[in-house]
C-alpha cells in the first residue's frame, strides 16, 4: 500500500474535530483549517477547537434513549469528542453534560499536538479543485463557501435556513379519533387526518396565540418565507388563517360523519416503516413544553410523544438523500465529503458521529481501501439511513432517536404491548452485536488502537 493522500478539512468544529482525529489515528495527515479566531462566527466566543455555543449538554446518557446509544456507540469507536466530553465531565443527573471551557481545550490541545495534524487558522471561500476534502462548517458556513459547494450539489439542494414541524411517534397516536385520507379522495390515503369541531379549533387558536416562543438569537434575523412560515405566525394573521392554509378540511370528510371537519391537522409518514409522523405545515418557534402542551390540544394526539420538536432556525445544510452517498461523499464529486450538520442532521452529538464515519472514510479512500457503512441497527447506521433515504421533497435535519431505526424481529402485538423500557434496551443491545461484528468484519480499529497509544506519546515529548 503506497503513502495516503493528505486529507483537507474544512470546519474545526465537533465534526470537523472528530474526523481529523480518526484521520490521523490512522496514520493519515491532515490539513485542518479553521477560522477562528481570525474571524469569529456570529455565535462562537473564542478560537479554539470544539466550542459548544448553545449548551453544556449532550443530552441523556442512557442507552435506553437513542442518543445515549449513539454515545455509547462513539466511544466504542474511539471518538476524540466523547473522550473529551468525559474527561471534562460536569454533574447533571442522567445526562452528560460538560465544562465547555476544558472540553474545547482538550480537544484543542489533542488535535494541535498530534505530528499527522497541520491547524491552519484561515477561511476558506472555495473547496480545494485537488485531492480528498471533507467540509464539516457547521449551520453558519458562510456565504461564499455555500456558493462554492453549491457547484458541487446543485443550488437547489442547498438550504440556508431551517423551518422544521414537530415529529412524533406513530405509537402515541390514538387511531380511534383519526382517518386516513387524501384530499379529493385522489391518491392511497397518504396523509393522516386529525378533524376538529369549531370549539376545538376555537381553543386550540386561543392556546396557540398565547404560548411561549423561543426568541430568536442575535445572529438569526426573522427571514421568513411566505411558504413555511411559523404556525404561530400564521395565526396572529387572523384566526381562520390557519383554516385556509395547513389546516383547511376542504376535500376531506371523517368517515365516521361523512362530512367535512371544521379544520384538520395532517399527518404525512417521515419515513418507510410508518413509525415517525410529521405535522403537515406546523413549523413553529414556540418552546418545547408549549409545544407538547399546545399541540396535545389536537384530537388524536393528546398523548403525542414527539421524536422532534419544531424549530425556525438558521442552518446551512445539503438535500442528503439529492446528493449524499451512504459514504458521506458527494455523488457528483466523491472526493468531497460532507460531516457534521451540513450533511443534515442536527445536534453535537449526531454531529460528531457524521464527523468521525466521514473521517474513517476518506482514510480508507486516501489508503485505497474499501468504504464501509455502519449496519442500520447501530445508531450511526440509521441515521446515516435517513439522510440517505428520507424523501428529498420534504427532507428536514434530525436528531437521532428510536423512529429512525428497523423495528425488532418480534411479532407486532408483542412490541406492541412490550414496556418501552425493554424494547428500547433490547434494540441498544442488538446495535452493539451488530456494532462489534462490523467492526471486526471491516477491520475498523485493527490499527487505531495502536496508533492513537502512539500520538498520545508522541503529544508528550
Amino acid at each position: 500500500m503506497r503513502e495516503p493522500h493528505r486529507v483537507t478539512i474544512i470546519g474545526g468544529g465537533l465534526a470537523g474535530s472528530e474526523a481529523a482525529w480518526q484521520l490521523a489515528c490512522r496514520e493519515v495527515p491532515v490539513k485542518l483549517y479553521e477560522m477562528r479566531p481570525k474571524k469569529l462566527t456570529p455565535a462562537h466566543k473564542t478560537g479554539k477547537l470544539a466550542e459548544l455555543v448553545c449548551s453544556n449538554s449532550l443530552r441523556s446518557k442512557e442507552i435506553t434513549s437513542a442518543v445515549g446509544l449513539l454515545k455509547e456507540e462513539l466511544r466504542r469507536l474511539l471518538s476524540l469528542i466523547m473522550e473529551a466530553a468525559l474527561a471534562s465531565e460536569v454533574p447533571a443527573g442522567k445526562a452528560l453534560a460538560v465544562d465547555r471551557e476544558l472540553f474545547a481545550s482538550y480537544v484543542t490541545e489533542k488535535i494541535a499536538t498530534h505530528p499527522l495534524i497541520e491547524v491552519i487558522n484561515e477561511e476558506v471561500i472555495s473547496i480545494p479543485s485537488e485531492g480528498i476534502v471533507i467540509v464539516a462548517t457547521g449551520p453558519l458556513t458562510s456565504e461564499a463557501l455555500a456558493e462554492d459547494l453549491k457547484r458541487y450539489t446543485g443550488e437547489e439542494f442547498f438550504h440556508f435556513y431551517d423551518a422544521i414541524a414537530p415529529i412524533i411517534y406513530a405509537e402515541s397516536i390514538n387511531w380511534d379519533k383519526v382517518f386516513k385520507a387524501d384530499r379529493y379522495s385522489e391518491g392511497e390515503g397518504a396523509y393522516i387526518n386529525c378533524p376538529m369541531t369549531k370549539e376545538e379549533y376555537e381553543r386550540f387558536i386561543d392556546a396557540l396565540l398565547a404560548a411561549e416562543k423561543v426568541p430568536f438569537k442575535d445572529f438569526e434575523k426573522p427571514k421568513y418565507f411566505e411558504g413555511c412560515l411559523p404556525i404561530e405566525v400564521m395565526a396572529e394573521r387572523g384566526r381562520e388563517t390557519l383554516r385556509f392554509g395547513p389546516m383547511k378540511p376542504v376535500g376531506l370528510k371523517d368517515p365516521r360523519t361523512g362530512k367535512e371537519p371544521y379544520a384538520v391537522v395532517q399527518l404525512r409518514a417521515e419515513n418507510k416503516e410508518g413509525t415517525l409522523y410529521n405535522l403537515v405545515g406546523f413549523q413553529t418557534k414556540l418552546k418545547y413544553k408549549e409545544q407538547e402542551r399546545v399541540f396535545r390540544m389536537i384530537p388524536g394526539l393528546e398523548q403525542a410523544e414527539f421524536a422532534r420538536f419544531g424549530s425556525v432556525h438558521r442552518n446551512s445544510f445539503v438535500c442528503a438523500p439529492k446528493v449524499l452517498t451512504k459514504t458521506l461523499q458527494l455523488k457528483k464529486e466523491p472526493r468531497i465529503f460532507l460531516a457534521g450538520q451540513l450533511s443534515g442532521v442536527e445536534g453535537y452529538v449526531e454531529s460528531t458521529a457524521m464527523g468521525l464515519l466521514a473521517g474513517l472514510n476518506a482514510g480508507r479512500l486516501a489508503k485505497e481501501m474499501k468504504l464501509v457503512v455502519p449496519p442500520r441497527t447501530t445508531a450511526h447506521g440509521a441515521l446515516v439511513h435517513y439522510i440517505t433515504e428520507a424523501d428529498p421533497k420534504h427532507f428536514q435535519p434530525m436528531n437521532i432517536n428510536w423512529g429512525l431505526f428497523p423495528p425488532l424481529d418480534l411479532p407486532g402485538k408483542v412490541r406492541k404491548k412490550m414496556p418501552k423500557r425493554e424494547r428500547y434496551k433490547l434494540m441498544a443491545e442488538r446495535a452493539f452485536k451488530d456494532l462489534a461484528q462490523w467492526l471486526e468484519k471491516e477491520k475498523i480499529l485493527a490499527d487505531l488502537k495502536f496508533l492513537q497509544e502512539k500520538a498520545d506519546e508522541l503529544s508528550r515529548l
